[in-house]
């Protein structure tokens, strides 16, 4: 099949690279001339383990353009795949209603039946009441006979995007139409044996939501647990929290006896809280969306009060040791709201560095990953950003982890190896408390 993606970020390159994996002649649609150009060199314009392999093995049948009409007028199907960042706590669809117009001129050009499909996360009813119609009023054309329309959720995890694309859990398939769904089970003809969900716009729109408001909850679920058990003392949440996961209703058991946990348990854990391009906005994005539908969504609610606050809980761990942060050289270890991703959108270390240098600290930060993306955002040596984890800690008071890095795993060795005893605030629980003599954790409430 014939494909053109319209957005390539995460979701849209992703997506553009793995379809034409899975052998579609695919172009991905850019306004971005620079992204273009390095898509076509077969060079990710960001970080994200695997997908450059990809770009270069599938020259042949990727190509990159700012020709967004040109794309659509040579193509069978196109997935929409811009950005839908939050403003004032509600969804901004600016860029999905741009794209359906420029679309919608593009099928007014064509003779031939075409599906457009939703991938951009939108909430329920979005492609029914605002792409349809931006179509249909583009082109002249009238949806359901000369194009389709379906919603296309993705499901992709930052940092192992590329695997989440090629070997998904689940396809959820919403369509307008039998003919539009039709071209959706085509364009995945070769996911046979991956598990679809066939409904209609919204209840595909809706899904992904759920989807991920799930996730959110459960970790402001584990960081409430965690700030409770610093208030009582004597508890330490990471034990606590690894007694529930070893319920029966979080562990699946083989025939063989081995017990396993599924990748939900990753999401019941403590940390400095959730971050990225997707949870934090979509959780946004429907509270917003159930308050204009008068249905106020007060746990959701909840799970973003709680995220906004637990950078805080780090610091407070930090003022503990040292009531006066100004001159105290603190070394801020991730930036990244996840490991194996360059993003920093809505990373908790943002606001982190940013109190720490509002009080006075003298802060130094490194991360495997965020290269340019941590220079625009701490411009004119706001924060000294490191090239390895020594330099970081070299000559620091404390060492704040931040992001869970693998390679962090060797913080207590680098911080005996400064000579002196900086504290460690371990902001993810990933450390053995027992490895380093002066330790702080998220949750960790001691004697008193």
């Amino acid at each position: 099949m014939r494909v053109s993606v319209i957005g390539s970020g995460y979701v849209g390159l992703v997506t553009g690279a793995g379809l034409a994996e899975k052998g579609h002649d695919v172009m991905c649609v850019d306004t971005d001339a620079a992204r273009v150009a390095a898509i076509a060199r077969g060079v990710a314009p960001f970080y994200e383990p695997g997908l450059e392999d990809l770009l270069r093995r599938n020259r042949p049948r990727l190509a990159a353009t700012t020709d967004l009409a040109r794309a659509v007028r040579e193509s069978e199907l196109s997935m929409i795949a811009v950005g839908t960042p939050v403003l004032n706590d509600e969804i901004d669809l600016s860029a999905v209603r741009a794209a359906a117009r420029q679309i919608g001129s593009a099928l007014g050009e064509k003779q031939t039946y075409h599906v457009v499909v939703v991938k951009s996360t939108v909430v329920p009813g979005t492609t029914e009441r605002v792409v349809l119609p931006l179509l249909a009023e583009a082109s002249r054309r009238e949806p359901g006979v000369d194009f389709g329309v379906a919603t296309n959720p993705e499901f992709l995890t930052e940092g192992q995007a590329v695997q989440d694309f090629l070997c998904p859990d689940r396809l959820i398939l919403g369509a307008l139409d039998g003919r539009s769904l039709a071209a959706l089970e085509a364009l995945y003809a070769n996911f046979a044996s991956v598990e679809r969900v066939c409904t209609n716009l919204r209840t595909a729109e809706m899904i992904k939501y759920a989807a991920n408001s799930l996730l959110a909850t459960a970790i402001s679920f584990s960081n409430e647990i965690a700030n409770l058990c610093t208030a009582l003392g004597g508890v330490d949440v990471a034990e606590v929290m690894q007694g529930v996961h070893a319920s029966k209703y979080l562990t699946v058991t083989t025939a063989e006896g081995e017990r396993l946990r599924p990748e939900l348990v990753a999401f019941l854990w403590p940390g400095c809280g959730l971050g990225g391009g997707c949870l934090p906005k979509d959780v946004k994005a429907l509270i917003a969306h159930g308050r204009g539908a008068g249905r106020p969504m007060a746990l959701l609610q909840a799970v973003i009060d709680v995220n906004e606050q637990q950078p805080e809980q780090v610091l407070a761990l930090l003022r503990k040791q040292f009531p006066v942060l100004t001159g105290l050289r603190v070394a801020v270890l991730g930036l990244a709201f996840r490991p194996e991703t360059s993003d920093m959108r809505e990373s908790p270390a943002i606001p982190i560095v940013r109190q720490l240098v509002a009080e006075g600290a003298r802060v130094s930060a490194f991360d495997p990953a965020t290269g340019e993306e941590a220079r625009r955002i701490f411009p004119n040596g706001t924060v000294q950003l490191c090239d390895d984890l020594a330099s970081a800690v070299r000559a620091a008071d404390a060492a704040v982890l931040v992001t869970r890095w693998e390679a962090f795993r060797e913080l207590p060795d680098a911080l005996r190896a400064t000579g002196r005893r900086p504290l460690l605030v371990d902001g993810r629980r990933m450390l053995d408390k027992t490895a380093y003599e002066r330790y702080a954790g998220i949750g960790l409430g001691l004697p008193e």
